[in-house]
């Protein structure tokens, strides 16, 4: 029986084949050049928005070529007689609300991982990695790839060109999961590849189809060195002599394999690195800014920890590095090791900060990552991190297990998951110092319904982490209801229940929240 499930579930699984002669490919978003004629296509996508199984609004064929060094990915798109939306030109912006076209690759097939990538007909860039399983994305990621676009009366067309060295994959695979997705904003239309089910989410890669026919990719070296210089120098005073600095710093990457990257980082250089966005706090507790370094974005998504912690918990918090109360503190070395052998995901993180007077001496700390992947889309994993980087000594140790399953009678989406977390740090102070916690999540298009309980040690302060509130049990139930009744013009309603309470770690209620939409419609 298991044998004729497989077999039946291969059946299911739509396949693209690649085709070399990426290298012919002028970027210009046309896809007049002859290769593209012989290429195998996608020919049509499904809706899945506002009719599940519908036909799709106008017409989308997508095809790839490839070399040894590009993935080159060509789409055309007919309209359908509906009208273009499309207004934004900032990389990463969102798109949800315009034109665009999608992609999703999960070049280890395994359901974990993916890369994200989308175009709008402006030509505007979006890329991510997705997170929690296709549930999120995180899109301070940038990779090195290219993408043109051209209009035309009948629509619009795009090609892109992906380096693979902007990825990983396993060494010797000659087919990755692959999806597409294609939005039609003036229509509020959805259409999409493989996954048809509005319960699928588009980065859930469990369920999408193969990009088959590739080639033995070549690496070269694996290298890429980026050396940078500051100075800057002023006279103080008018009569003063000129007050100057130099700071020289490189980063190396070498990749191990395929499947491997190691960076080294020497005096690193955060120049570059976009500013935080300025946000007044009006709480008690402090605010959570995302990472935008790219030393330790790369890679980002091995160190994630437990079921859907958001900010309440976590264990590995990279800003921790550099940074000590709002202070700056020069990173004088930094190594890293990311990658998966097998069914395993493993990362590495070493660094060492310089002193700075009055604030910090030189300090090392280190972070490991090692997540195994057992049955078809479920996890257990562990994490340690050593050093304080306020100075002095603490460490934390934890364990995760995840079991996620989309095939829950049938075909629907069940999460459940269990996390726990010990720590020992002086400079926290007596008390408790470990959190743990539970998830159980029904994320569906008709009901999503959810339990989640997070307790947290009065002491737990992990050195590498981030903890805004501690001493509490964190509770929080939701349950969203959404009919499509397909009358009276609506497209969707929704009735919306979420509970968020807090409790001290006696049960006495600290604060709560309950939010309520009776109603929220949303019409053709």
């Amino acid at each position: 029986m298991p044998l004729l499930w497989l077999l039946a579930l291969t059946l299911q699984t739509p396949t693209l084949k690649t085709k070399p002669g990426a290298e012919e490919v002028r970027l210009d978003g046309r896809l007049t050049e002859p290769v593209w004629a012989t290429a195998d296509s996608i020919a049509s996508l499904t809706q899945i928005e506002p009719v599940e199984g519908g036909r799709s609004s106008g017409s989308t064929v997508v095809r790839v070529l490839t070399n040894p060094r590009y993935l080159v990915i060509g789409v055309t798109i007919a309209n359908g007689g509906v009208p273009v939306t499309t207004f934004s030109k900032a990389r990463d912006a969102s798109l949800s609300e315009e034109d665009h076209i999608r992609l999703v690759f999960d070049p280890f097939g395994d359901g974990r991982s993916g890369y994200l990538f989308a175009v709008n007909p402006s030509g505007a860039r979006y890329d991510a990695l997705t997170t929690n399983q296709g549930e999120g994305a995180n899109s301070n990621w940038d990779a090195v790839w290219e993408a043109a676009t051209a209009s035309s009366d009948s629509g619009w067309s795009v090609e892109i060109r992906i380096p693979v060295k902007s990825l990983s994959f396993p060494a010797g695979a000659d087919q990755w999961a692959f999806n597409v997705q294609r939005r039609v904003q003036a229509a509020l239309a959805t259409d999409r590849w493989a996954a048809t089910r509005r319960d699928r989410k588009f980065g859930q890669t469990s369920n999408a189809g193969r990009l088959i026919g590739l080639p033995r990719f070549d690496l070269g070296r694996g290298q890429s060195l980026r050396p940078a210089v500051v100075t800057g120098g002023g006279k103080p005073g008018p009569n003063a002599p000129v007050d100057g600095d130099l700071s020289l710093s490189a980063e190396l990457e070498q990749r191990l394999g395929a499947n491997f990257l190691g960076t080294l980082s020497l005096n690193t250089d955060f120049a570059e690195t976009e500013v935080d966005t300025r946000r007044s706090n009006l709480t008690r507790f402090p605010l959570f800014f995302p990472e935008k370094r790219t030393f330790f974005l790369e890679g980002s998504d091995v160190f994630e920890f437990g079921p859907n912690l958001g900010t309440d918990v976590l264990p590995f918090f990279s800003r921790r590095i550099g940074l000590v109360n709002g202070r700056e503190v020069p990173l004088q070395a930094g190594g890293k090791l990311t990658g998966q052998f097998g069914s395993t995901r493993a990362g590495l993180i070493a660094t060492r900060t310089g002193s700075v007077d009055s604030v910090v001496g030189a300090t090392e700390m280190a972070v490991l990552r090692v997540r195994q992947n057992v049955l078809r889309e479920s996890s257990i994993g562990a994490i340690a991190t050593l050093g304080d980087p306020n100075g002095g000594t603490g460490w934390l140790a934890g364990a995760d297990a995840t079991f996620r399953t989309s095939r829950f009678r049938g075909s629907k989406n069940l999460l459940v998951g269990a996390w726990y977390l010990g720590a020992d740090r002086p400079a926290a102070g007596p008390g408790d110092q470990s959190a743990f916690g539970f998830l159980v999540d029904y994320p569906n298009d008709l009901v999503d319904a959810s339990v989640s309980w997070k307790r947290i040690g009065d002491a737990f302060d992990p050195p590498l982490g981030f903890v805004p509130r501690r001493g509490v049990n964190l509770i929080s139930l939701g349950a969203d209801v959404s009919p499509r009744p397909e009358r009276w013009g609506i497209r969707q309603m929704f009735f919306e229940n979420r509970l968020t309470m807090a409790l001290d770690l006696d049960g006495r209620w600290e604060s709560y929240r309950l939010f309520v939409a009776p109603i929220n419609w949303r019409f053709e």
